[in-house]
């Protein structure tokens, strides 16, 4: 038995040692520590999880040296250097302490260095805690992995990206777990040819990733394989989330398309005044001679009526000309009460007299007494015409068109629904249909951008639009535009 006077001495001298000193529990408590220990973590340790203040990780690690030596009951020597990881470098005397049973009560944990490194570890404990802010403070993922795939760096911006925790990034994830089927293998194979940047390395590499919640997520990829001489060691890579700048591209075009629709307009607009001009001096003159004629001439009766069917015939001219100014005149962009029924009941008057509608049947369905809807007239007149015009050279100028309105059932927004029976839409490109310039018409028989110019004009207007198909054959477009008018929101454009 010690005395306690050698127990006092001994006591102290453990205190006096400047290393730290520190008696870890099976269930990883700090039930012990000296002075020099408690000094350097600026707190009593005592009672502490170890893996919390030694390691500052939420829970022990998957290597934790303190579960080998109580499974394997010897004592170890563990230098780590991990200057990339959340982990402290060390270097570590564990050895275990007995029960009188002969099992593991605790674990010993001694930190020492060999003297003349000491000046090199502070420096490169320095340097780590400099490369580890460098790449917390990243505003792109920076995630890195093993030549296994088992992830090594892992920081605040890739946990933002993937939905994964930082502890899970580092202690559960492997690369191949982010991207979509078969893309790791595929990020490796171009690292690894020179078509990218050069042999091991990868820029502006556009690929779906997939987060934690199973959302797939597009990003720009900066990656490259690192190197030990000629032995490829791990590979880092750089995740630019592209959300926005696509979001902002999407804005972009949507705009561009608004543009060239506002100029067709115009254009429409100046050709109509020309035509207007040109037309109704001669219409006008046909109508005042007529007149003239049934006022001041005795005439038969088949005369007089074949000079009342001039006079009809010219005033449906004026009317037409009429129409098509309203149609097209040139307005800013403004919101006002319509009447929706009026608005296409006009379109079709602009258009059942065309060739293309000549042997095609117009069945109208109009709710009656509906709410006025605010809108920019010009941009709905210009969604009716050419939903109708593309229903008509579906059908090939062969069937029936049938548009019908209501209001919707909680009274909210108007529907309009505009049906054919032509051949409908391939289900293969009924996704794509709404796209900017896509087109299933032969080359110089089509822009693309009719149906994309649609969907433009009903999100201006806050509504949707829904594509699909009849059993019986033929396609249907739905428009519910809200009673509310047009206000800043999000898309909700769909296909079904």
């Amino acid at each position: 038995m010690r005395s306690d006077v050698e127990k006092e001495y001994l006591l102290k001298a453990v205190d006096s040692f400047t290393r730290q000193i520190i008696v870890v529990s099976r269930n990883y408590k700090i039930i012990a520590a000296n002075q020099f220990a408690k000094e350097q973590f600026g707190m009593d340790i005592v009672g502490e999880a170890c893996f919390k203040t030694l390691w500052g990780c939420d829970a022990p690690c998957d290597e934790c040296p303190i579960a080998e030596i109580i499974r394997t009951q010897e004592p170890a020597l563990v230098h780590k250097t991990s200057s990339l990881v959340y982990k402290r470098t060390y270097c570590h005397y564990f050895y275990p302490l007995f029960s009188d049973e002969g099992t593991v009560d605790a674990v010993v944990m001694l930190d020492f260095d060999v003297p003349f490194l000491e000046g090199l570890e502070e420096k490169l404990q320095r340097f780590n805690s400099f490369l580890r802010n460098l790449i917390l403070s990243s505003v792109d993922g920076v995630i890195a992995a093993d030549t296994k795939g088992k992830v090594f760096i892992f920081n605040d911006a890739a946990s933002e990206i993937s939905g994964y925790t930082v502890y899970e990034g580092l202690n559960h994830l492997m690369i191949q777990d982010i991207y979509v089927g078969d893309g790791a293998w595929e990020i490796m194979r171009k690292l690894r040819s020179d078509e990218q940047g050069g042999k091991g390395k990868l820029k502006s590499y556009q690929v779906d990733i997939v987060r934690k919640n199973g959302e797939k997520l597009p990003i720009s990829l900066n990656a490259a394989i690192v190197y030990e001489g000629e032995k490829e060691v791990a590979t880092i890579g750089f995740f630019h989330d592209l959300r926005d700048e696509i979001k902002m591209r999407e804005k972009l075009e949507r705009t561009q398309l608004q543009l060239l629709q506002a100029n067709k307009m115009a254009s429409l607009g100046k050709l109509s005044a020309g035509v207007a001009h040109q037309l109704n001096n001669p219409l006008g003159s046909i109508t005042l001679f007529t007149k003239l004629v049934l006022e001041e001439h005795e005439l038969q009766e088949e005369v007089q009526e074949d000079l009342e069917r001039i006079l009809k015939d010219a005033q449906r001219c004026r009317d037409t000309v009429k129409e098509l100014l309203e149609f097209a005149r040139q307005t800013r962009y403004q919101i006002k009460p319509h009447d929706i029924n009026q608005a296409l009941s006009r379109t079709l008057f602009l258009l059942d007299k065309q060739t293309l509608f000549h042997n095609i049947e117009i069945e109208k369905n109009f709710a009656e007494e509906l709410p006025l809807i605010p809108g920019d007239i010009q941009q709905l007149n210009h969604l009716f015409m050419n939903l109708i015009i593309n229903a008509a050279q579906a059908m090939e100028g062969n069937g029936k068109l049938s548009i019908k309105t209501e209001l919707s059932s909680d009274r909210q927004k108007l529907a309009i629904v505009i049906s054919d029976t032509g051949p409908g839409i391939p289900e293969d490109i009924l996704p794509q249909i709404f796209d900017p310039f896509f087109t299933t018409k032969e080359e110089g028989e089509g822009t693309g951008l009719g149906l994309s110019l649609a969907y433009s004009i009903v999100k201006n207007h806050s509504g949707t639009i829904e594509a699909r198909n009849k059993a019986e054959g033929g396609a249907v477009f739905t428009i519910e535009l809200p009673l509310s008018g047009p206000k800043n929101g999000e898309d909700d454009t769909k296909i079904g």
